[in-house]
């Protein structure tokens, strides 16, 4: 790898190629909680003095990003489950992008870790699902020379045994972010896309258990997502429950300023939660069960509560008035700044690079 005289290549600022799949635009204008951490990430680092090229789909972005390389003129969200669209896209990307260029290429891509083992440039790629079945089997035959990183420790421990180079945990800027003075006194609020996986069933009996009224409010444009909406939720719904289907951006932050709390009764391993942090973000405290990295992202007593068995969420929802939302805030505040984000894919990014560099193998940091 070439360095520029003036500066060695552990001080001096990074040229960042930023990989996003082309679903959607960045940030997304509604759901897209990649897209949104991406968005943040990309800020975070200009700020820092790097330079970051984002190289994604559509016809313009709205990042701090140097630059931005469209491979196709239009997001291909109306494609998204076919693995073609994101093919050509890392194609693309793979002939645009020159070692004289940049120092390492960020992926957040599914397939990226696949096929860049083709690339002059060496690759970090950030796993943003459960690495495991399918996945897993993809994950475990990339490159020797890509570097993985986890976005929770949870998700570390469902396949330990691949090339993680870090963890480095989601974050939020909280900047402007609207925030409750007191508890909220809305409703019981469910924020996701409609999947068995995300539980608006149970969260439709915890709420009447408690006696609450409950906001569903969901992702429901894909087939499969309309499909269980139709079948599953649509025949529970009562006077007790509303639902808002497909909310923008700003409809999403109302909605969470006014609740209650926000219910997280996942069904599967979530590697992060992007909403937890948002509900937080604005003073509105977390109920969950202990799955996945819930534990993590959420100071049991503090900012929210966390139980182990669907029984236990009416009362957890009851008690969920008594948490201070000015503890909430501080949490994300603390834990969880884009700033910090930003500082630990840079050392990730400055380890592995100094690794390539020296025809080493870049360094393995254990999972805790």
């Amino acid at each position: 790898m070439n360095h520029p005289p003036g500066g060695r290549p552990d001080e001096r600022p990074l040229r960042i190629a930023m990989v996003v799949p082309p679903w959607l635009s960045v940030p997304p204008p509604g759901y897209g909680g990649l897209e949104q951490v991406v968005a943040a990430l990309v800020d975070a680092l200009c700020r820092q003095g790097h330079a970051v090229t984002l190289f994604g789909a559509g016809g313009d972005h709205g990042t701090a990003a140097h630059g931005f390389v469209s491979t196709v003129a239009e997001v291909q969200y109306e494609r998204l489950g076919e693995s073609l669209p994101e093919l050509a896209h890392l194609a693309r990307v793979n002939r645009l992008i020159s070692a004289a260029d940049f120092d390492v290429i960020h992926d957040h891509t599914t397939i990226g870790p696949l096929v860049a083992g083709r690339r002059a440039v060496p690759t970090v790629a950030t796993v943003h699902g459960n690495p495991v079945g399918e996945y897993g089997d993809v994950l475990s035959d990339i490159d020797s020379g890509v570097a993985l990183v986890a976005i929770s420790h949870a998700q570390r421990r469902l396949n330990p045994n691949l090339p993680w180079a870090g963890t480095v945990h989601n974050a939020l800027d909280i900047r402007g972010f609207p925030r409750k003075q007191m508890p909220g006194a809305g409703p019981v609020l469910w924020l996701a896309r409609f999947s068995p996986d995300k539980g608006p069933d149970t969260a439709i009996r915890a709420c009447r258990a408690a006696g609450l009224p409950l906001l569903l409010a969901g992702k429901c444009n894909e087939p499969a997502e309309r499909r269980y909406y139709e079948q599953v939720v649509a025949p529970m719904i009562d006077d007790d429950v509303t639902v808002v289907l497909n909310a923008d951006r700003e409809a999403t932050l109302r909605m969470l300023v006014d609740a209650r709390c926000l219910i997280m009764p996942i069904q599967w391993d979530e590697p992060f939660g992007m909403v937890m942090l948002e509900a937080m973000a604005t003073g509105t405290p977390v109920v969950a069960l202990n799955r996945g990295a819930v534990p993590e992202l959420v100071r049991p007593g503090l900012t929210g509560l966390v139980v182990e068995r669907s029984e236990e969420l009416p009362a957890a929802l009851l008690a969920a008035e008594r948490l201070d939302p000015e503890d909430c805030v501080a949490h994300v505040a603390r834990n969880f700044s884009v700033e910090r984000m930003a500082s630990g894919y840079a050392e990730v990014y400055r380890r592995f690079a100094l690794s390539r560099h020296d025809a080493r193998e870049p360094a393995r940091v254990p999972v805790r």
